[in-house]
């Protein structure tokens, strides 16, 4: 099992990015898809989760400028974020779990490698 984190790089403030997150080796379309990110000097922080069933979960104060979202058939996930902040800048990892407990880093089977983002004026 592969879960393979791109889209990442160099963005302005206020710019957009898409990260995506292609899982291989088996189907995860029941499974929880979630991204987390980890600044550097800090802890890992949830940013996002959505179910098997397309419910979704963000982190606080994090909603309105990042949506995810998934397709399944390509199994693969998606993390939109809008109006980039300094503070976003971090490694963003994928992770996927068999069960819906999206905030507990220890719910989770697989990670991607993560993809940095970097926002700068």
């Amino acid at each position: 099992v592969q879960l393979q984190a791109s889209g990442g790089g160099l963005a302005q403030i206020g710019a957009a990015l898409r990260l995506s997150c292609a899982a291989s080796g088996r189907t995860f379309s029941n499974y929880t898809m979630t991204w987390f990110r980890q600044a550097p000097g800090k802890e890992r922080e949830f940013v996002a989760a959505i179910s098997r069933w397309y419910n979704t979960d963000y982190g606080t104060s994090l909603e309105g400028r990042f949506t995810i979202s998934r397709d399944s058939g390509k199994n693969t996930v998606y993390l939109q974020i809008d109006s980039l902040e300094p503070e976003d800048t971090a490694v963003y990892y994928c992770a996927v779990s068999g069960s819906w407990n999206p905030r507990d880093l220890k719910n989770y089977d697989y990670w991607g490698q993560g993809t940095l983002v970097t926002v700068s004026s």
